[in-house]
């Protein structure tokens, strides 16, 4: 019954395929405000679960506009290929983040997440 606002970065779960582009499921997480965190409020939608993220190091790329599916894959296989095959991370998953509101025009930020192991 509180309205929390937007919280930035929305991170999407991304699973990828064999092929590189991705499965049609998806995690939306948005961050619980700081005011919120020592007791968030219970959804009232059984969807809606609340998780904590534990502290992690992240391999991490930006771009700009209006990101797209097609985008964060293109990201994505990007940042695989400036890594190479040293750098240990998450190949099952990895998070697609945007920090901004859909009516901002310009300036807009968008990340590609792999989670180092």
């Amino acid at each position: 019954g509180v309205g929390m606002g937007m919280t930035a970065p929305v991170s999407i779960t991304a699973f990828p395929a064999e092929d590189g582009s991705l499965q049609q499921k998806v995690k939306v997480s948005l961050r619980i405000p700081s005011q919120f965190q020592a007791n968030p409020p219970s959804p009232s939608d059984e969807s809606i679960k609340i998780e904590e993220r534990q502290g992690m190091t992240i391999y991490s790329t930006q771009f700009g506009g209006y990101a797209k599916e097609v985008d964060y894959v293109n990201y994505a296989a990007k940042l695989k290929s400036a890594l190479g095959s040293e750098a240990a991370y998450r190949k099952d998953f990895y998070f697609c983040s945007g920090y901004d509101p859909p009516m901002k025009p310009y300036g807009r930020r968008n990340e590609v997440w792999f989670v180092k192991e």
